[in-house]
């Protein structure tokens, strides 16, 4: 589909504290002066506080103040207007931030539970695999077990402006105004003895109300209506309460300074530890969430909660906002972020642009690009209403024009040589995913085996799978899927593409589980495939929502166990190592990209075309130097084999493993032929040391070899940041650096070539260059 507006090539500005829509209004003309005819912007909507990113929205009915007002943005937007120039606006559907108490939704959420007008915004399971988590919320931000953190004084109740709090830091969470009495409880008596008169039966009158609130479980729209409107008449009324008694106001600063209990006294705790219980949440450490959370995320990240997009309320009021920018001609292209995050996609991407047209009241299509990862000779849904992808797609298929596949043997030989790896990247794959499944992602597993357990015990040809032998079924599938997702509707036919993924991903499944009985796998491919017996509409429902939190959840399994796993293992070349590559795939004849490029032109000719994107591995500069070694494996293998030997004596030996071990060392290798920088001056490269030292501690811990971010192994980084600081050390005669630096040097120049041609291609390919 072709846009009314076209961009004709897009710069991304990366919005934040340190970077305000008064500094982008500040360079409109040196963009306009560069060809750019769009700014494509990160998401600035209202973000947790002191977000670098702002992917962790908390607020998107508003802009983030740290960037800027609603003038500056206007002043910003007008001045884009002014030069002819348009702005692609990145929107996040999937989830929302969550940390640091800045979410007002979510703490309406903890306030209320079931009841919060909120509650159907979050994707939540009220009535998950723990029992005492039936009607809660597992909140896993504490930093120990609970009951060190609670008897270490850690949590503290508060009070403010007629509401009651716990605080944790940089975390202050909502009590649930029915449970107000609970806080005076104990006091109560004695204080009402003394203190006769107005006041005291204000104070009755206001916590008889708050017990009568309706239920917390209670899910009617009139009683959440009326639970949201009476719990802020009784915050209104205890604050001026407080205010104007200072008996009152005594009365309950007294029962908070008992309630905090006393160190070194557990028993002093009890009654807090009563009164943290009646809440909608339960407190935890923050390990257990991988097996216990009942809240979708982005992927693994606790501080980002997934929201129901699928649910109209919710999608009008997340994206209100957006589209008032849209109709002021403020926003004219939009980027939706992780959109196979989405319960489906292409239904929310209809809707998306049927608003969108609505609110600019202009006939046509809008531009609109999705961010998503396609898998090798996977193609976008061509009825999506969009323009295209966000072009992880592209990069992968330009970066490869610049490796030599003819010497894929050669590097093969080489990477096995030197690191002893003899894992073949799809059983790294699978493995990498089997990993996540376990250690990151079970609580999410089990919930959705849960999920497929009561559908089965409801039919009597597989009510005998056990709940055990379905998870462990689910896990093998998920672990085999050959792409991110597939899109099955309740409504549509299965389309050819997403029959065959299903298909493949549980043939591979029972080859690789032979222990597993055939007939749980063939349950799951049918359920799948809407080949099981659904003969009522509740029946249709639940197998729909099956299918669709399944294939919510193959995704982020996905993500973390190739992206953010594998592809810090396997380090053949790691150029080839990036989101939407496949590094299996060691060059590309020229003549095969001039046929994708002729099928991009045909099918998606207005799709951006990147090559470095903020969720890349490497920059396309560090890429194409990286490529320029495919060209000269025999150089290479000189190379690396004469280092390895120069830099044998500052490994250590950590718990009997030589750090890095060898897979780890070639990694590094690779690392500073990329990234070497021309500046030779000490302060740049004190910074590229520190820069280096950085990015290797987070490989290790992706990687979850030696160290991981669950369990980190301080005294293994350490270990692997000397090796680093030694070889890179010239306070000495350094045999490592008299050798790699003409080798680098050359390694450079060649890159620059790659890099130009690269840039070349991407502002003449099909596509909007970014």
């Amino acid at each position: 589909m072709a846009p009314t507006r076209i961009p004709l090539a897009t710069y991304r500005l990366q919005f934040n504290g340190g970077f305000t829509f008064r500094q982008a209004h500040a360079i409109v003309d040196y963009l306009h002066d560069l060809g750019i005819s769009d700014c494509y912007a990160s998401s600035y909507l209202k973000a947790v506080p002191g977000s670098s990113h702002g992917y962790d929205v908390a607020d998107p009915t508003q802009l983030n103040p740290e960037i800027g007002t609603d003038a500056d943005h206007a002043a910003w937007t007008s001045a884009l207007r002014t030069r002819g120039m348009g702005h692609v606006m990145d929107i996040v559907p999937n989830h929302m931030g969550i940390a640091k108490s800045a979410n007002p939704w979510w703490l309406d959420v903890l306030e209320n539970g079931p009841s919060s007008r909120f509650a159907r915004f979050f994707d939540i399971e009220w009535h998950p695999v723990k029992d005492e988590l039936a009607e809660k919320l597992l909140i896993p931000i504490l930093g120990d077990q609970y009951g060190e953190v609670l008897e270490n004084q850690e949590l503290t109740l508060a009070y403010r402006d007629g509401a009651f709090f716990v605080r944790y830091y940089e975390e202050t969470l909502p009590l649930a105004p029915d449970t107000y009495d609970r806080v005076v409880a104990e006091d109560l008596d004695d204080w009402l003895a003394d203190h006769p008169g107005d006041d005291a039966d204000e104070l009755l009158s206001i916590l008889t109300a708050s017990r009568n609130l309706p239920p917390r479980a209670e899910r009617g729209a009139e009683a959440i209506a009326v639970r949201a409107r009476e719990k802020e008449v009784i915050k209104r009324r205890l604050a001026a309460l407080t205010d104007r008694s200072r008996s009152v106001r005594e009365l309950v600063d007294g029962s908070i300074r008992r309630l905090n209990g006393t160190h070194g006294q557990p028993r002093s705790f009890d009654a807090l530890d009563r009164l943290l219980n009646a809440q909608s949440y339960r407190l935890a450490n923050w390990r257990v969430a991988s097996e216990e959370i009942n809240y979708r995320r982005f992927f693994d990240v606790n501080q980002l909660a997934a929201l129901r997009m699928e649910d109209p309320a919710v999608f009008d009021e997340v994206h209100r906002f957006v589209f008032t920018l849209v109709e002021r001609g403020a926003v004219t292209g939009l980027r939706i972020d992780h959109v196979d995050g989405l319960f489906n996609p292409g239904d929310y991407l209809q809707r998306l642009q049927e608003r969108v047209q609505a609110a600019r009241a202009a006939d046509g299509p809008f531009f609109i690009v999705v961010e998503k990862i396609l898998g090798r000779g996977e193609q976008l849904a061509s009825d999506w209403p969009v323009a295209g992808t966000t072009g992880y797609e592209f990069a992968a298929a330009v970066n490869n024009l610049f490796v030599d596949g003819r010497n894929e043997r050669a590097f093969d030989d080489i990477y096995r040589r030197f690191a002893h790896e003899r894992v073949s990247f799809p059983d790294l794959a699978y493995r990498s995913k089997k990993q996540v499944l376990h250690e990151t992602m079970s609580g999410d597993i089990n919930s959705l085996g849960h999920q497929l357990n009561r559908f089965s015990e409801r039919n009597r040809h597989f009510r005998d799978f056990t709940l055990y032998s379905l998870i462990s079924t689910l896990k093998e599938v998920i672990a085999c899927f050959p792409v991110y997702r597939t899109y099955v509707t309740s409504t549509d036919p299965i389309s050819d593409h997403d029959r065959r993924y299903i298909t493949e991903a549980v043939q591979c499944a029972k080859r690789r589980a032979p222990g597993v009985t055939s007939f749980v796998f063939d349950f799951i491919q049918k359920l799948l495939l809407k080949q099981t017996a659904a003969t009522t509409p509740e029946a249709c429902e639940e197998r729909a929502r099956f299918i669709g939190k399944f294939q919510q959840s193959t995704s982020p399994v996905a993500a973390k166990g190739i992206e953010d796993t594998a592809l810090y293992i396997h380090n053949r070349l790691t150029s080839l190592n990036e989101v939407g590559s496949d590094p299996t795939e060691f060059g590309a004849d020229p003549a095969e990209v001039h046929a994708w490029m002729g099928a991009r032109q045909s099918r998606w000719p207005h799709a951006l075309s990147a090559t470095s994107t903020h969720d890349t591995k490497r920059g396309e500069d560090v890429r194409a130097r990286l490529n320029a070694l495919s060209e000269i494996p025999g150089a290479w293998k000189a190379a690396v084999t004469k280092w390895r030997g120069v830099n044998r004596r500052f490994k250590r030996d950590v718990k009997g493993v030589l750090a890095p071990d060898a897979n780890e060392e070639y990694l590094i290798y690779h690392t500073l032929v990329g990234a070497w920088p021309f500046e030779t001056d000490g302060e740049t490269r004190a910074f590229f040391l520190d820069r280096l030292v950085a990015y290797l501690t987070k490989a290790l811990r992706e990687a979850k070899v030696h160290t991981s971010w669950l369990s980190p192994d301080e005294e293994y980084e350490h270990a692997v940041a000397d090796f680093l600081r030694a070889i890179l050390n010239r306070g000495r005669t350094n045999m490592f650096l008299h050798a790699f630096e003409p080798f680098e040097a050359r390694i450079a120049e060649i890159g620059i070539y790659n890099s130009l041609a690269q840039l070349l291609i991407k502002i003449t390919a099909p596509g909007v260059p970014d």
